[in-house]
């Protein structure tokens, strides 16, 4: 009989050695707070923690004295900087350890997908950085507040690993190629950068977290009143505090500024479904008479993706492209069965060594070069193990959390999608209306005044002209 890896530790028990205080847990009036409280390991995620925010958002689910859920990290530099991956790696040089961190991921998941259907409202405060596992705890959640502090990543190709945590999900659902182009070359968007992605829903200075907490405190529900209308109430809420929004090339980081000819040259690159493709196109790009700041872009994101585990890059990209059709549910699922492959691939043992080797080393990929991944090699990451029982979703408590989905049920809480303001715009010509001033009336109508609705509307047209002219 097969042996299942995620007996052990994936219990939401505490287990002897689970610090007491990783995780702080408060109530102000009808709020319930979450805080990550490793500071100095900038509050990256391990099991203890896990352990003890999985019951307590059950607990708080079947409430009726519980309104808001906010997750917010201890100290002023991360939300939550990802995995202990460093734990995780000194384990699986043996087979019982590979067992215990494919265990983990069980655990990971299960809280991931836990807030991905939650049945609450439930507010992520990405304020620092947000990178790797912090990212399967806000991204999938209705509400999620950047700030100037903020820095987004997905590096996992840098260790040898993938875009996890529900990347299978979310990333493909951003705007054309953006998710693709984050998970192969690990780029970071800074404060605002992330709200026009998509990634954050909201963009607040990190001075009035304190007083919109006290706000959403102040809240009042109506007995029975459905989510969508609790949750059009606290958006409204969150609405008060935003002020005017910062340039995001503020950041003294344009390539991280996912707009314009930047943005045009990640729809035409990451298009394709090989990464040598992908490759080839950025090396045409640095041909094309584009101008010296995209072939500069070009060179360094191709000799970027260069340097990642080839095996990584080939799995992310297969991984991406079929999420595209995964629900919530068979997102995590199938994670876990490509996490547990790399728990036993060289890759991610060796990529996280050389992240922490004083001075940093360059890590030496098995195999190294992209030409000698082969299909089958990529095919046996999605392939169940023999000895790793299919994860075990939390089924939902009845009458309470939410079905399995295709599309985030509250994806209008953040900035219009592109496939949005196209809608808007074909709209519009069936009434013989049209213009760019008519088409911002519309969008900004439809999504309730909402700041930053005209810099995606300005952007989308002048990409949309720009195709035009090029034709």
């Amino acid at each position: 009989m097969a042996t299942s890896s995620s007996s052990a530790p994936q219990t939401t028990k505490e287990q002897p050695g689970d610090d007491p205080d990783d995780v702080l847990f408060n109530t102000l009036y009808g709020v319930r707070t979450v805080e990550l409280n490793r500071p100095k390991k900038l509050n990256s995620l391990n099991a203890s923690m896990a352990r003890k925010i999985i019951p307590r958002l059950r607990e708080w689910e079947k409430s009726d004295m519980a309104n808001i859920i906010l997750m917010g990290g201890a100290g002023a530099k991360a939300f939550c900087a990802g995995g202990d991956v460093a734990a995780l790696a000194k384990q699986n040089e043996t087979v019982e350890g590979q067992q215990e961190s494919t265990a983990y991921f069980a655990l990971e998941y299960k809280l991931d997908h836990l807030i991905a259907t939650y049945s609450k409202p439930y507010i992520a405060i990405m304020d620092g950085i947000t990178m790797g596992g912090g990212v399967g705890l806000s991204v999938h959640a209705p509400f999620r507040i950047a700030t100037e502090r903020t820095v987004f990543a997905m590096p996992e190709t840098t260790i040898g690993f993938f875009p996890d945590v529900g990347g299978s999900f979310f990333l493909p659902r951003l705007d054309g190629e953006i998710g693709t182009y984050l998970a192969l070359t690990s780029e970071r968007l800074l404060g605002v950068q992330a709200f026009y992605a998509g990634i954050a829903t909201h963009y607040l200075d990190s001075s009035v977290l304190s007083s919109l907490t006290m706000r959403l405190s102040e809240l009042t529900f109506r007995d029975y009143a459905p989510l969508q209308d609790r949750l059009n109430l606290i958006n409204s809420t969150i609405a008060e505090f935003t002020s005017s929004l910062p340039s995001s090339d503020s950041y003294g980081n344009k390539d991280g500024d996912l707009r314009g000819r930047l943005r045009s040259a990640v729809d035409r690159c990451f298009s394709y479904n090989t990464v040598e493709e992908i490759l080839d196109a950025l090396k045409a790009e640095q041909e094309s008479p584009r101008g010296d700041a995209m072939k500069q872009w070009a060179e360094k994101t191709r000799q970027t993706i260069l340097t990642r585990s080839p095996t990584s890059l080939k799995v992310t990209l297969r991984q991406l492209r079929a999420g595209r059709d995964w629900t919530i549910g068979q997102t995590f699922i199938n994670e876990h069965i490509i996490a547990s492959r790399f728990m036993g691939h060289p890759d991610f043992v060796e990529g996280v060594s050389a992240r922490l080797t004083k001075p940093l080393r360059e890590p030496k990929w098995n195999p190294s070069e992209l030409a000698d991944v082969k299909t089958s090699d990529v095919d046996a990451f999605f392939l169940p193990k023999e000895d790793v029982e299919k994860l075990a979703l939390l089924p939902p408590i009845p009458g309470k959390g939410m079905e399995d989905y295709k599309e985030y049920p509250h994806a209008r809480l953040a900035l219009p999608r592109e496939t949005d303001i196209l809608q808007a715009q074909q709209e519009l010509s069936r009434t013989s209306q049209g213009g760019e001033s008519a088409l911002l009336q519309h969008v900004s109508q439809k999504w309730n005044g909402k700041e930053g609705v005209d810099v995606k509307v300005s952007d989308f047209l002048a990409r949309q002209q720009s195709r035009k002219q090029r034709q």
